[in-house]
């Protein structure tokens, strides 16, 4: 009796290990990927945040901290720090609101229609980011049809993109993007709510703009979780937009990280402070998304998540 359970143990450990080896076999190409693209990029960013290497010259000379002790002098990523946190209230509370908006309008579609308009309301993902910019500039220019207008008949001298209005246009510009794509998130997790509980909730009267409250939203806590965070990366993420549309301005009111990062290393060829940028704007996004990680995690359990 012993003997065939030792034999089985045995079978058990070798089937174990088996399986071990082939989750590791199949773990090659994304650890691979990861090397190749994520751990050695970083490490060459850790290496030049040390240095002042300006792209051409061959010698890398070490300065130690310097690169990050000027980054708390430097006006320009101060801006890019702050920034960045405007920028993330307003894209993340409207690519929410946005996103459960069009969910519940494509959802309340008859079936035939809801493949047609969930794919209309992605194509702006679709875009490219260059070309709804330049349309964009064209629109708001100083001497676009929009601005001569204005200015003809109702006296209004406005320079759209070099004025407070810029920062607006920008974030109007990435909700009008990334909704549609959240939306899908959401219309997913909308479709997957079971209609009895629908039913079992009209009848304790919960219906209308309660049942969005107490049944929808509390029921796909855990999509708009994953909403919520991949729009709040988004707003440290922003570069196409500034970069053709304003160059930062006015007065830095809506440069990013990554438009000080592309300056610092490719207009003004410090490239060491560059990668010092990078990390820095890697620390804030690691902080900033596990704060509000560890709120929804804290709304998800009030929930039942």
């Amino acid at each position: 009796m012993n003997k065939n359970i030792g034999a089985a143990s045995k079978g058990m450990v070798k089937r174990k290990r088996k399986n071990t080896g082939i989750a590791w076999l199949f773990n090659v190409p994304y650890i691979a990927y990861s090397m190749v693209f994520l751990f050695l990029p970083l490490g060459w960013a850790l290496w030049l945040s040390v240095t002042d290497w300006n792209l051409m010259s061959p010698n890398y000379n070490f300065v130690k901290l310097d690169n990050f002790i000027n980054l708390f002098k430097d006006e320009k990523v101060q801006a890019a720090f702050w920034n960045s946190l405007r920028y993330l209230v307003p894209i993340v509370i409207l690519c929410f609101v946005l996103g459960v908006g069009i969910a519940l309008l494509v959802s309340k579609l008859p079936e035939k229609l809801k493949g047609f308009a969930a794919v209309m309301f992605f194509i702006p993902y679709l875009t490219s980011g260059v070309s709804t910019s330049v349309m964009v500039k064209y629109l708001f220019s100083y001497n676009s049809a929009l601005s001569v207008f204005l200015r003809e008949h109702f006296n209004l001298n406005v320079n759209w993109l070099q004025s407070k209005a810029s920062f607006w246009i920008l974030v109007i510009m990435i909700v009008w993007k990334m909704a549609g794509y959240y939306a899908l998130f959401v219309l997913s997790g909308i479709e997957g709510v079971s209609e009895d509980v629908y039913e079992a909730g009209m009848l304790d009267g919960c219906t209308g703009i309660r049942k969005l409250f107490y049944i929808t939203l509390p029921m796909i806590m855990p999509t708009i979780t994953s909403v919520v965070t991949l729009a709040a990366g988004l707003s440290f993420q922003i570069f196409s937009e500034p970069f053709l549309l304003t160059g930062g301005g006015p007065a830095l009111a809506t440069t990013t990280w990554q438009l000080e990062i592309y300056n610092a290393s490719f207009t003004r060829f410090r490239a060491g402070y560059g990668a010092a940028m990078a990390i820095a704007n890697a620390v804030q996004i690691f902080v900033v998304i596990q704060l509000i990680t560890w709120l929804l995690n804290k709304l998800n359990k009030k929930f039942g998540w």
